[in-house]
């Protein structure tokens, strides 16, 4: 009885309305509030303030969600305890990236985790760092492949590769018969480059601010096939992991002199977690596809 009248209260808690809730949870709205009101006797204290025309939180409210939510989280991780089987016969495995890595890393690691486990179901999803650490930390994600400034103290990771930037061009483009640049050359170009909220243009901004170079950005896109299929059919440039261009017949990399832009590539999870069998042997076999990749 009690998973219900906290069930309810989630649900108002979520919709700031009775109305909202009782139709989300497709009951009638006497019966949810007399749940609610059931909840609050039971806790000595008002949970909703609704005197006003909105119905609100109560401070007291608001600390109850906070462990309503994290008993949640709890029992669903539960949940995927009790189904996970040793042996890998079956269960699931929610898996995201950064976008840079779909091109030369996610194929090869999702080739050899299926091959070896064909029973497990992989959810993968392309999504920006802050995100990732996000879903990590509300349990809605087992592991994420990113990059090495993680800014939750709660999450840990493991490296997996170190990366090295260049500048990325079609073969028709002035410097593709070049193999390196310096950094005046650099500062001349224009680009297109990933949009703001990834952790790779954060990564080319800082580059550029460190070595006070201005490059044009022409283009911004929030995908980074929109960025390939750009460079091969415009003079622009970008600055992606020279491994890209090298799975591209149609690209070429042109290395930065003298200095890199480098960085590393980590598999992470949150630090408390519960972790299944697949996200285990998921994490061995990043680990050693990516010392195979960089070989």
């Amino acid at each position: 009885m009690l998973a219900r009248h906290i069930q309810y209260f989630q649900a108002v808690a979520e919709h700031l309305s009775f109305t909202k809730a009782a139709a989300a949870l497709h009951v009638s709205q006497p019966a949810l509030s007399q749940q609610v009101r059931q909840l609050e006797e039971s806790l000595g204290a008002q949970l909703f303030d609704r005197t006003g025309r909105t119905t609100r939180l109560t401070d007291a409210g608001e600390a109850y969600l906070q462990y309503v939510r994290r008993a949640a989280q709890e029992l669903q991780e539960a949940r995927r305890a009790i189904h996970d089987v040793s042996d890998l016969s079956r269960g699931s495995l929610r898996v995201a990236v950064t976008p840079t890595f779909t091109t030369y890393l996610v194929g090869p690691l999702v080739e050899a985790f299926h091959f070896r486990y064909p029973n497990i179901t992989l959810t993968v999803r392309e999504i920006s760092q802050e995100r990732i650490e996000d879903l990590l930390l509300a349990g809605e994600l087992d592991v994420g492949i990113a990059f090495r400034e993680v800014t939750s103290p709660d999450i840990d990771f493991v490296p997996l590769l170190d990366e090295t930037l260049a500048l990325v061009v079609s073969p028709r483009h002035p410097l593709a018969k070049e193999t390196s640049i310096g950094l005046e050359t650099l500062n001349a170009e224009s680009l297109v480059l990933l949009s703001p909220e990834f952790a790779t243009r954060e990564q080319i901004d800082s580059y550029c601010r460190t070595h006070g170079i201005h490059p044009k950005v022409l283009i911004e896109a929030n995908a980074l096939g929109a960025v390939i299929e750009i460079v091969r059919r415009t003079a622009l440039s970008t600055l992606l992991p020279a491994k890209i261009a090298l799975a591209h017949n149609d690209l070429v990399a042109i290395a930065l002199e003298p200095e890199r832009l480098q960085r590393t590539a980590v598999l992470m999870w949150r630090r408390d977690a519960w972790r299944s069998s697949a996200a285990r042997v998921f994490t061995e076999l990043a680990i050693e596809v990516s010392t195979q990749l960089h070989a």
